[in-house]
């Protein structure tokens, strides 16, 4: 029996991980989300009201809130996807990504480290209680950009490119800091760029897939060659699982799905699927600092904890474009 905090599990990797940690174990789920544009509810229906879930609404700023959800639910596991997470949007108000993914992520840090504690009162105590962990979950962003060549690996200095990858480079070095500091068993995963189900409108695919649907002109930044590397949010969700259970504590995991991709090539992909001209391409400016390529190489979580995606990027992108189609509506899209 474990109980598990998940922060932002109303938004779209956390409510996937939520589903899928339910449907395999008989863990108790706690779902802490401030419910902001990016979050709803809705991504989690049909299992609202099972026993083994709760869902709270709340800040991760929110000191008094974490403290009393700790003892409440007698929380050992914390996993920390809560975020803002919109490049442009960072690019246009950086602070907020600053107090949320930064100033939010050292107060689950301090929360978790009092209430698992062994002795409480002692101040300078590094010891903990037994099977628990904090996963932190990070992003390939925090590295920077690539040439055409080579791969980010756990070793790859951070170099982070917008008020977004910064904010979470940030929130990386604090967690860093508390295991080497405090000895806090924290593990981090720095993830490819997600596709797959309940993902917001805002992100890259289902946001062609709602212009093409609608005639809309599809906008592509610059020449839509920067090169991304797709995972599909189930493989993420059980590499997330596989760190939650086996990772070394203190240690960084890339996780990959080996799909490397330029975004036009999605977008023609796209409108191919829908029967969908490609003169509804539209070339826009492109968006101020715009890295020009991610990749990451999987070989450590492959050759430690035997994980390997499962999902190629053709099976998934059309498994992701009936989901959309079969569940959300044309204007909603």
């Amino acid at each position: 029996m474990m109980n598990i905090l998940v922060t932002g599990g109303a938004g779209f990797i956390g409510s996937n991980f939520i589903r899928y940690m339910l449907s395999k174990y008989n863990y108790t789920i706690v779902n802490l989300d401030l419910l902001t544009y990016a979050g709803s509810v809705q991504n989690l229906n049909g299992i609202e009201h099972s026993e083994k879930y709760r869902f709270i609404k709340g800040d991760i700023r929110d000191r008094e809130l974490l403290n009393k959800l700790f003892h409440q639910y007698d929380i050992q596991i914390v996993t920390h996807f809560a975020a803002e997470s919109h490049v442009d949007k960072s690019i246009d108000d950086p602070e907020i990504f600053l107090n949320t993914n930064v100033l939010g992520t050292q107060a689950l840090l301090d929360t978790a480290k009092q209430y698992w504690k062994v002795d409480q009162t002692d101040k300078y105590c590094t010891e903990y209680k037994e099977n628990v962990k904090f996963v932190h979950i990070s992003t390939d962003e925090v590295y920077g950009t690539l040439g055409k060549d080579g791969y980010f690996t756990e070793e790859t200095n951070l170099s982070p490119n917008s008020p977004y990858s910064a904010s979470k480079a940030s929130a990386d070095m604090m967690v860093r800091a508390y295991y080497e500091t405090f000895k806090l068993p924290v593990v981090t995963t720095r993830c490819s760029n997600n596709y797959g189900p309940y993902q917001h409108s805002e992100k890259l695919i289902p946001l062609m897939i709602h212009h093409a649907i609608n005639d809309i002109p599809l906008p592509v930044y610059g020449d839509g060659k920067q090169v991304r590397d797709w995972l599909h949010v189930e493989d993420h969700c059980s590499a997330i699982e596989t760190v939650l259970h086996n990772g070394s504590i203190g240690e960084v995991s890339n996780v990959g799905g080996n799909n490397e991709k330029e975004n036009i090539e999605i977008v023609k992909l796209i409108l191919n699927a829908l029967n969908k001209s490609e003169s509804l391409i539209e070339f826009v400016q492109d968006r101020l600092g715009h890295d020009r390529r991610y990749a990451v190489d999987n070989s450590k979580i492959s050759k430690e904890l035997s994980w390997f995606p499962s999902y190629s990027f053709e099976e998934g992108i059309v498994e992701t474009i009936h989901w959309y189609l079969d569940n959300v509506s044309k204007n909603d899209l």
